[in-house]
């Protein structure tokens, strides 16, 4: 059957518009007649094995394929089934390598077509094989890292679900992936902690960033393990968040080390104190030992005797002191229940407390706190005792006068309390040890470099951090931070 033709067109302009229509192709075709010769190629075929058309039209197919391949595909049987059925043969694989060449790997089709002939349509795919070889290659080796990382690894779908659960999270959980496999995270954290984890997927649908935080994760056996977790967003190739991955590693062994390195601060820091200890408590013994030795005299006034024992009561009251203060730093309160304290009020009478001391010194006070209720958990007098040390430490730094200002400032979780003063400031070296015990810059019997100690380790009891900013000459800023309920 010849195709028809429009009564402008002669059939060499037809075979020319025919050739070039197959040369645009950008696959390789050959029309195979029925004894299996070839009719006709494309130039995708002739550049692709390397052949001339002379060598190639008119030939059979045995002669212009390699054995190999008419082997391995069985291509012949497929051409000669499709001239018997009529039926298209479509997304067979073949490799072929012409001479001096690389192996190519092609999908190929045969169809039939109505002049008698079959089409063999060869799509050269070997760059979209390999592209996919790379990209499993790198998904095992990602696949192995993952598996072969001693932290926990995980991914989730955005509201939660568990896609993918590591051996390591296996080995420390006692859950298999089966098990956890379409599970909500939460489940598997600490009780307390659902609703924190639940937050955290949400904030993830919308923003880019990753969260970092610290709560159990539950065993299969019901027992919890302490894990540093990390939540980040998964992304597709547009920009949206189509899940999370978190990484969660256990806190034993770093707990372990942070109880080392504290103990060894500990150490270093009972040097300190064994120091300062011998300083401060010499002085007032000395006077005390000074003043027995008069009072065993004979020849002394009455007068000269009340004064001796009264430097002796004073004497005492001073090592006293010491010695309190140096005990509630090792142990500020221990046996003190925390209850709900509202920290506005806390602070306010403590500045009662103190306030015609910095009348006496024309220090203004400037106080902005949160028009509402402020609530921690804590113990009210420990955390006046806090703010008390910050207050006259600051009214100390400014014996010429100047500006104390207590600025209260709430975000999610936690309320920070930025103390200022115009004072002096604090030099660059100090400042790594102001929190140090015994450690002060006021002159010999004005402090005993215990207050900030002590209130470093009070913030700790209650969970929060208090940290220090100041430059020579322009003042420090104390920030006391804490939890909020």
């Amino acid at each position: 059957m010849k195709p028809m033709l429009d009564n402008d067109m002669s059939p060499n302009r037809f075979e020319l518009l025919y050739g070039m229509l197959l040369d645009a192709i950008p696959s390789s075709v050959l029309l195979v007649d029925e004894k299996l010769h070839i009719v006709s190629v494309n130039r995708n075929f002739l550049l692709k094995s390397q052949r001339g058309e002379a060598r190639t039209v008119g030939r059979p197919l045995a002669e212009v394929f390699p054995t190999i391949i008419l082997e391995n595909t069985d291509i012949e049987r497929r051409i000669r089934e499709v001239f018997r059925t009529g039926t298209s043969v479509k997304g067979q694989r073949m490799t072929y390598r012409a001479p001096g060449v690389p192996i190519r790997i092609y999908y190929y089709s045969i169809l039939p077509i109505p002049t008698n002939q079959v089409m063999l349509l060869m799509e050269d795919v070997t760059e979209q094989v390999r592209l996919s070889e790379e990209v499993r290659r790198v998904e095992r080796h990602l696949a192995s890292v993952v598996e072969s990382a001693s932290d926990i690894v995980l991914s989730t779908d955005t509201e939660g679900r568990i896609l993918t659960w590591n051996s390591a999270a296996e080995k420390l959980s006692g859950l298999s992936a089966h098990e956890v496999r379409g599970q909500y995270f939460f489940q598997f954290c600490g009780s307390n902690q659902q609703q924190t984890v639940r937050k955290v997927f949400m904030l993830m649908k919308s923003g880019n960033e990753s969260h970092t935080t610290e709560f159990p994760l539950v065993t299969s056996n019901g027992d919890s393990i302490l894990v540093s977790w990390v939540f980040s967003p998964m992304k597709d190739d547009y920009g949206q968040t189509v899940g999370a991955v978190v990484v969660g590693r256990d806190l034993a062994e770093r707990r372990k080390l942070e109880n080392q390195l504290r103990q060894s601060q500990k150490l270093a820091a009972l040097g300190v104190m064994a120091g300062g200890i011998a300083h401060e408590i010499r002085n007032p013994l000395a006077v005390c030992y000074s003043a027995a030795e008069f009072l065993l005299m004979d020849n002394i006034s009455t007068e000269f005797r009340n004064e001796c024992s009264r430097k002796i009561q004073a004497g005492i009251q001073k090592a006293s002191a010491i010695i309190e203060n140096l005990l509630r730093f090792a142990r500020p309160s221990p046996d003190t229940e925390m209850v709900q304290v509202d920290l506005n009020t806390v602070i306010t009478d403590t500045l009662d407390l103190i306030t015609n001391q910095a009348r006496v010194q024309q220090i203004r006070i400037q106080l902005e706190l949160e028009q509402r209720l402020v609530l921690v958990l804590g113990v009210s007098g420990l955390l006046q005792q806090v703010f008390m040390n910050i207050f006259l430490n600051a009214i100390n730094a400014m014996p010429e006068g100047g500006l104390l200002s207590i600025v209260e400032e709430i975000s999610e979780a936690e309320v920070a309390v930025r103390i200022s003063d115009t004072g002096m400031g604090i030099q660059e070296s100090d400042l790594d040890k102001i929190f140090d015990p015994f450690h002060t810059t006021s002159p010999i019997g004005k402090g005993t470099g215990l207050g900030l100690s002590i209130c470093y380790s009070i913030v700790q009891q209650h969970l929060g951090s208090i940290h220090v900013q100041s430059s020579p000459g322009q003042g420090a800023t104390l920030t006391v931070r804490l939890p909020l309920l």
